[in-house]
């Protein structure tokens, strides 16, 4: 890591010699207060903060661009508090001969097999209707520390993608991951040949998910969207997910919508997960949204989930405005048993300067027939003020009560600051 935070800054002090200089970003400073059972008769009170920088120097084709959080509790210090937490940070060179866009460092990737972030090397090639990216790194720490894999040959990441929109109204797009975890060893209490218990090292071989997808998206402006993505596992040699989303609004003030999904298990290669059957799903969600005016909209869906001996089904219905939102879920069978209402309502006044929200909602659910009804009880009210563009403060008290927190309290306080700078 010292290595690559010497070349990202090598790079950054060159294009400062040369470009004009941006500095943008946000700042936000936060604190959570809660309580929380330790054992049955012990509890304790948290005071967790958190402070956030999102940091973007751009110079004319170079960005350093940064995301982290330091976090910590003020009523008592626990296991590696304070902790700083770096979700980004990476050089971006775009536009090189007006093709190329390279990013090295820590930075998000975005796939919906293994997302998340890594340390390494994205490529991207764009030219017309084409664009081709490439990508290679190690996995990132637990608690995103600022250190790198010490074993990148079994804790890495690679892929790539290819798109084009060249089709009138299509985007297609294939793709490949590559995913490896390495197993962290562990000590165990075993039996030798004498029957005693001796401590054994285990370590396991690393873990893999390998899968290569493909997807397809049509869109006609106010007519029809339809959304459609496969996912195959190359470890099992077996489909893995299909889905397709679409919706069609060509009927004044109605638009349809069709949801269906096909699921397998998604397990990594060499677990001990593997051995077991756990079965497909498959899911269909149909619904309509119905708009009554320029504020108020009626929502309704019925989806129907099918397991490998069983099967569940939810109704959703809802009004939906400008302001707001009331909606109510029903869900039966091997899902369990569940009935919820819930309200949520924000408005901004003095343009933008207070906007005060609600929440509240109440649910009645069971996992099965015959089990006891619990119920859940929640509110949130919140505060945001703005007194000006680039500052702006939110706080929100939220309440809890059900069979396991009773009468929980919560609260919540944020600033958050925007900048924004050419020298």
């Amino acid at each position: 890591m010292k290595k690559l935070i010497f070349i990202i800054c090598l790079s950054i002090g060159f294009a400062s010699a040369v470009f004009s200089q941006n500095l943008n970003g946000r700042f936000s400073s936060s604190v959570y207060s809660f309580q929380r059972y330790d054992t049955v008769d012990v509890s304790g009170n948290y005071l967790r903060s958190f402070q956030m920088l999102n940091l973007n120097y751009n110079q004319g084709k170079f960005s350093l661009r940064t995301y982290m959080n330091l976090e910590g509790d003020l009523a008592k210090k626990l296991t590696n508090d304070p902790r700083l937490r770096f979700y980004n940070l990476f050089l971006e060179v775009r536009d090189i001969a007006d093709l190329v866009t390279l990013k090295l460092g820590r930075q998000p990737l975005f796939n919906s097999v293994a997302g998340g972030v890594f340390d390494g090397l994205n490529l991207d090639l764009k030219k017309g209707d084409f664009k081709f990216t490439a990508y290679y790194g190690g996995n990132v720490p637990a608690y995103q520390k600022l250190e790198v894999t010490n074993d990148l040959s079994h804790d890495f990441v690679m892929g790539g993608r290819f798109t084009t929109v060249a089709l009138t109204n299509f985007q297609i797009s294939l793709s490949y991951i590559n995913k490896n975890f390495k197993p962290e060893s562990y000590t165990a209490t075993r039996l030798d040949a004498n029957l005693n218990p001796i401590q054994v090292l285990i370590s396991n071989n690393s873990n893999q998910y390998q899968f290569a997808s493909a997807s397809v998206d049509y869109y006609l402006k106010n007519y029809v969207a339809v959304n459609t993505r496969f996912d195959y596992d190359l470890n099992y040699d077996i489909a893995s997910k299909f889905e397709f989303d679409g919706s069609y609004d060509q009927i004044k003030n109605l638009k349809l919508r069709l949801y269906y999904n096909y699921r397998a298990p998604r397990i990594r290669y060499n677990s001990i997960f593997s051995v077991f059957d756990y079965g497909n799903t498959q899911e269909v969600e149909a619904g309509a949204d119905y708009a009554m005016n320029k504020i108020f909209t009626i929502t309704g869906r019925y989806g129907y989930v099918k397991y490998k001996d069983d099967n569940s089904q939810r109704v959703t219905v809802g009004i939906n405005s400008n302001y707001g939102n009331v909606t109510f879920r029903k869900t039966l069978g091997y899902a369990g048993e569940l009935s919820a209402l819930s309200f949520y309502l924000a408005r901004s006044f003095m343009e933008g300067y207070l906007t005060p929200s609600i929440g509240l909602s109440y649910t009645e659910y069971k996992l099965s027939p015959d089990a006891e009804t619990n119920s859940l009880s929640a509110v949130l009210a919140g505060l945001n003020i703005r007194p000006w563009r680039l500052l702006s403060f939110d706080l929100q008290g939220q309440y809890m009560n059900n069979k396991i927190y009773r009468d929980d309290y919560r609260f919540f306080l944020k600033l958050n600051y925007w900048f924004n700078t050419n020298f």
